[in-house]
């Protein structure tokens, strides 16, 4: 593994360049690699698409839903048997029909809130992504032969206007950076 600089640009012209004047700086071209990160999400890593099985901020949602269906269904079939007098033998079951709905609809006060991020599990493992994901565009990213190579990497990369420009540690062959996880938190460069 190597030690790789990446940065951030806004169009294919301007990762065209960055490729060209990285190459032209002695940086080898098959240990250049540029290419698009979609957004978040959008990274078809399951078999089914998308970058997560399950979406981590509805992990509870059966849960919820079930637990709000049961409170519901028992207040409503309460409800239901206090009115037996004016609605018949089908109050205590439309009561009880009409809170288990209305309480599953409550159950999504549970679900988080947009961009919340995941707590760790009860084994101290992280749920999901709880860091800002990284940002959605063209990316052009060099893997390092030297550490001394790092600060002209650099200095190229902002000279050429990138942002975002991130430090990671992978593998880039014949310009396919083959380790990249769309997924990891992105370790900015000050």
């Amino acid at each position: 593994m190597a030690t790789i600089i990446a940065g951030h640009f806004q169009l294919q012209d301007e990762v065209d360049q960055a490729r060209a004047a990285l190459a032209a700086a002695g940086f080898p071209a098959p240990r250049i690699s540029g290419f698009y990160v979609n957004q978040p999400g959008q990274h078809d890593l399951t078999p089914i698409g998308g970058d997560h099985i399950a979406s981590p901020g509805a992990k509870e949602t059966p849960e919820g839903v079930a637990e709000g269906a049961v409170t519901g269904a028992a207040l409503g079939a309460a409800v239901g048997a206090a009115t037996v007098p004016l609605t018949g033998p089908l109050g205590p079951l439309v009561g009880g029909l009409v809170g288990a709905h209305v309480g599953s609809l409550y159950s999504f006060s549970k679900m988080k809130e947009a961009g919340e991020g995941e707590q760790p599990d009860a084994e101290g493992g992280a749920q999901g992504p709880a860091h800002a994901p990284r940002k959605a565009g063209m990316l052009v990213a060099v893997a390092l032969e030297r550490a001394e190579d790092e600060g002209r990497a650099l200095d190229l990369l902002r000279g050429l206007g990138a942002h975002h420009i991130e430090r990671a540690e992978g593998s880039i062959e014949q310009g396919d950076w083959i380790d990249f996880d769309p997924n990891s938190e992105p370790r900015l460069v000050g």
